[in-house]
């Protein structure tokens, strides 16, 4: 039997491997980058219901009014850390553990993304203070399991669940050397300041650290603005994980995790250029709505979903618009 010799072999190999990926249809949209940044733990009344905005100065005037502010949005699920991020990222209100150690039920934007583009793992990044969003990377279902997933930053040095938490300004250092030297085209970033504080029952600090995370945000946002690779084709989504309890110095700020108007009314705000500017709607949406938009943006599907895509942030072209 003639052997095939091995510069056909290698001319083969790569066309077999090609017809493995699935290429995503092409949008109308000029959004090709999606970064979500989580501000966790920070109530409504304290960032977009509070008049004057004082603790989130760069978002309030700096950055909306480039985009759309949603005043009736809420996590409708487990208002903790690690189900809220999941709510965000899977469409899907969560039922998992807060401690890391339960990936989501249901496949998140990155899964299905990577899945859908055959694009390598690098462009998606979960990047995060808090260890246990590291979880995010994978879900429970068995099919997903041997797929591919994003890459993570989460933690002390970046190592995932069970490494701590570490500092704000170091996961946007992070972040910042993921941008500029990866290019991702899906990114989560998150903060930890708020929640951290409030459960130490420091007031004061509490709103200190939203408005340093407001900071960060502004960072993010100056980046994109000014990056030749992200400048014009990318969506920034700035929300909460979950809220807080009503009240105060009295003490019930501290902890969080029922369904009170402090736990589950969030901030969200998002800028991109298929979005309106300078927009407000007190329409009802929830995290689940994320997933569905972010999909609808960027070309691919979340059959998973139960979240509706937000028709009132475009221009023009939501599904229900054309």
């Amino acid at each position: 039997m003639k052997k095939f010799p091995i510069l056909i072999l290698l001319g083969i190999i790569p066309v077999l491997l090609s017809g493995c990926y699935k290429s995503l249809p092409v949008t109308e949209f000029k959004t090709k980058n999606v970064i979500i940044v989580v501000m966790d733990g920070a109530r409504y009344t304290e960032t977009w219901g509070d008049v004057g905005h004082p603790f989130i100065p760069n978002l309030a005037n700096r950055i909306a009014p480039a985009g759309v502010v949603l005043t009736d949005f809420r996590n409708l699920g487990t208002t903790v850390t690690v189900p809220g991020h999941a709510g965000i990222l899977t469409g899907r209100n969560s039922t998992i553990s807060n401690d890391g150690l339960q990936s989501p039920e249901y496949p998140t934007i990155f899964q299905e993304w990577l899945d859908q583009s055959g694009n390598p793992s690098q462009f998606c990044q979960i990047i995060s203070s808090k260890d246990k969003i590291a979880a995010l990377a994978t879900c429970q279902m068995l099919q997903w399991k041997l797929k591919k997933k994003p890459q993570t930053n989460c933690g002390v040095n970046g190592k995932g669940v069970g490494s701590g938490y570490r500092e704000d300004e170091e996961t946007l250092q992070v972040a910042m050397d993921k941008l500029l030297n990866e290019r991702p085209n899906l990114t989560l970033i998150s903060f930890k300041q708020p929640d951290e504080i409030a459960h130490a029952a420091d007031w004061p600090g509490y709103l200190e650290k939203i408005k340093e995370v407001d900071s960060l945000i502004g960072k993010v946002w100056d980046f994109i603005n000014t990056d030749p690779y992200y400048k014009g084709t990318t969506t920034l989504i700035v929300t909460n994980d979950h809220g807080r309890h009503e009240g105060s110095n009295d003490g019930d700020f501290v902890n969080h995790g029922d369904q009170c108007e402090g736990c589950t009314h969030l901030m969200f705000f998002a800028a991109g250029p298929d979005f309106k500017a300078d927009y407000s709607s007190s329409e009802p949406r929830d995290q689940r709505d994320v997933a569905a938009t972010v999909a609808y943006l960027m070309g691919f599907t979340m059959p998973d979903s139960q979240g509706n895509v937000m028709n009132e942030l475009f221009l023009s072209g939501g599904p229900d618009l054309q």
